[in-house]
């Protein structure tokens, strides 16, 4: 029976990791050449008139008639003369008019949601950003906030943080102390209606920032930086979009704390199941800390749990998710995010189901990831309305006092 050679390998030190780095990013800027477009080249969404009816949730011909009067964007037709498309901008005029009364009311400030997890690869980024942007396609004016320090939601807007991104376009002047609100940082993006905060590995300064702030000065509380910092533009904006880490590090506290409601992606496997109630256990164990021991107390408007990532022919799914809605019961949201060729390809170009202009794959297959991401959106805007119109009668009662 032969036996393997013992095959002397040299060590690896340190500058062969600094090789291995210098590798790495020279071929993230050819994937970004090749597929990732930068926000200056990247292709604005076009709609066309049928989605836009469906947008504004009118028929197609209350769309044609409107447009007679003349006092709203009329698009233009395509290079074939076979359809009329519209760009994000004007459609999402057309949106906040024929929805108006969905939008944030008077007396009501923007909703903060954390999309939050111990664990990643659970669809947390993508979750953010397709929440993001289906919420700018029901008019909504949105910022996002990316608090991870890899920056993979700034990816998504076709940004690269290792190259694109300093100190400066983050969170982290913020604890550092150096900036009291959020203004700095704020950077329109490809996509109409939604502004964000990038992050990028720089941001790993924070996990350093805030405990040294804490012991240093008297009165710091450290959980509380993010939530003050976005004071300053709750009121320009109706929903503010928070990405955190995969962890539950003081950032993702921050992140949490800051927020009236939060989503938690949730894929119906036993780790990831297990996963997510270590995350709650923690969370409990350390808000007690930071705020019942002080008497302090922290509300939310909504707690959601979203199954992402649904494998249909993975068996022991039905198990994980009857264990799920045991454990989180109204919490967990009627909609599940199948895990499709659809899903997939998206992410491996960098891109989300919106950004998709047109499949070349099954049609079926589209539809069935898009309508899941339309239906989650939906219903996170339910809560969201929910949350304003309590915000709305709070105010009310103030002014009558």
């Amino acid at each position: 029976m032969a036996t393997a050679k013992n095959i002397s390998k040299p060590s690896i030190n340190l500058k062969d990791i600094a090789d291995q780095a210098a590798l790495s990013a020279e071929m993230m800027d050819q994937v970004r050449a090749a597929m990732l477009n930068p926000t200056s080249r990247k292709k604005e969404l076009s709609i066309h008139l049928s989605q836009l009816a469906t947008y504004c949730g009118v028929e197609k011909g209350s769309i044609i008639h409107r447009m007679a009067k003349g006092d709203l964007p009329q698009g233009n037709l395509n290079t074939t003369g076979s359809r009329r498309e519209f760009t994000l901008s004007e459609a999402r005029t057309w949106i906040r008019s024929y929805r108006k009364d969905k939008l944030r009311p008077k007396g009501a400030e923007a909703i903060t949601i954390t999309i939050s997890n111990f664990k990643g690869g659970v669809g947390k980024t993508t979750t953010a950003m397709t929440l993001a942007q289906g919420l700018s396609l029901l008019g909504h004016k949105v910022l996002v906030i990316d608090t991870d320090p890899q920056g993979s939601l700034t990816t998504l807007f076709g940004i690269l943080p290792d190259a694109e991104i300093s100190e400066e376009d983050t969170i982290l002047p913020l604890a550092l102390g150096e900036e009291t609100s959020i203004r700095y940082a704020i950077r329109q993006t490809y996509w109409n209606g939604i502004d964000l905060v990038a992050a990028a590995p720089c941001l790993f300064g924070a996990e350093f920032a805030l405990p040294a702030r804490q012991t240093q000065e008297p009165k710091f509380e450290f959980w509380n930086v993010l939530n003050l910092g976005i004071d300053d533009v709750r009121d320009e904006y109706d929903v503010i979009v928070i990405d955190s880490p995969p962890s539950l590090s003081y950032i993702t506290i921050n992140a949490i704390m800051a927020s009236n409601g939060l989503v938690m992606p949730l894929p119906p496997n036993a780790l990831d199941y297990a996963s997510a109630s270590q995350f709650w256990n923690l969370f409990s164990e350390l808000s007690s800390e930071m705020l019942t021991k002080r008497g302090l107390d922290k509300d939310f408007d909504f707690i959601h749990v979203l199954l992402s990532r649904v494998d249909s022919a993975e068996s022991t799914s039905d198990i994980v998710r009857t264990w799920i809605q045991a454990t989180y019961k109204e919490k967990v949201l009627p909609v599940e995010i199948p895990k499709t060729a659809v899903t997939s390809s998206a992410s491996a170009e960098i891109s989300t189901v919106y950004d998709i202009q047109k499949y070349d794959g099954n049609a079926r297959t589209f539809k069935r990831a898009r309508d899941a991401y339309d239906q989650f959106v939906g219903y996170v805007e339910s809560s969201i309305r929910a949350a304003w119109d309590k915000q709305a009668e709070a105010t009310k009662s103030t002014k009558s006092i």
